[in-house]
């Protein structure tokens, strides 16, 4: 896919691809020493990082992927469920040899680093992760509110899975909502752009289906249960931001993990939904640089 101009700072970033499982994984760089690997949740890509990323820098060699199916990377013909996302992933750190890594993760991108942490603590220096599913969501009062009314937004898409995969709907109507500023027209472009031609859109309209309470979410929460208990028990040094009000993490779930999970480190970023990279970069970027020096 042919990059555009719309990408601006994102373009300042070392842009580089990787044939993985044969397909090609698109991913930018910048920075040198430990890895950090940037993972990024859905609908979005690694553009999501790019006020964030510089500022690492300094700190270690940062990474982020496109998912595949998402970004820059390719669209092959597969399911693009989570398990996908996850092999995807693996195969990447592993071609690309990365050891000691800091993963930082965002919503979705937080299964996938959850699973590949608790199967390979070993090589895990650090787990940053902000509105994570870091707890199976088993119940409806365990939704936070916003995340709720995400679900009834979606249920007015005349054509369901037709709108979802051919369009930019998800984009143009549904992630503002988790964006507490407008986002320039130039931003939503670049949002817009892995999405345009018919059926590009598919890895949204699945992870629809495979969210806490879809029609295919048995597997996933069986998933998140198995590296919540793992969590539980890992000495690993962790990193919560939690944005306020938030969108996807409710205060039940941040009670949790303070309770339940060893080696944590909470930061709250104030006046934020579930895309804080675009409300607060700045912030985000420095809390996240403060933790990591710590390590």
């Amino acid at each position: 896919m042919t990059k555009h101009v719309v990408l601006a700072d994102y373009d300042k970033l070392d842009s580089q691809y990787l044939e993985v499982l044969g397909a090609n994984i698109h991913y930018v760089q910048t920075g040198e020493g430990d890895p950090i690997l940037f993972l990024h949740g859905i609908p979005t890509w690694s553009y999501i990082w790019r006020n964030i990323m510089p500022k690492l820098a300094a700190s270690g060699h940062c990474i982020a992927p496109d998912f595949i199916g998402m970004g820059l990377s390719d669209k092959p013909d597969i399911d693009f469920s989570v398990f996908d996302h996850i092999n995807y992933i693996e195969a990447f750190i592993e071609a690309l040899g990365l050891e000691n890594i800091t993963l930082v993760m965002h919503g979705w991108g937080s299964v996938v680093g959850f699973h590949y942490a608790m199967r390979h603590p070993e090589n895990i220096k650090g787990l940053a992760f902000l509105e994570a599913y870091v707890r199976p969501l088993e119940q409806q009062d365990m939704i936070a509110l916003p995340m709720q009314q995400r679900a009834s937004v979606l249920e007015l898409a005349d054509g369901g899975q037709d709108v979802i995969s051919n369009s930019n709907y998800y984009v143009n109507k549904v992630m503002p909502a988790g964006v507490m500023r407008t986002l320039l027209p130039e931003e939503l472009t670049a949002y817009q752009l892995p999405f345009q031609t018919p059926g590009s859109a598919k890895p949204i309209w699945q992870y629809l289906q495979e969210l806490p309470g879809g029609p295919e979410s048995e597997k996933v929460v069986e998933l998140m249960r198995t590296y919540s208990k793992q969590l539980e028990t890992s000495d690993i040094p962790k990193l919560m931001l939690y944005a306020m009000p938030g969108y996807n993490t409710s205060i039940e779930t941040i009670v949790w993990a303070k309770e339940n999970l060893p080696n944590l480190a909470v930061i709250e970023i104030d006046d934020a939904l579930h895309y804080a990279q675009e409300t607060h970069p700045h912030e985000l970027a420095a809390a996240l640089v403060d933790w990591y020096q710590t390590l």
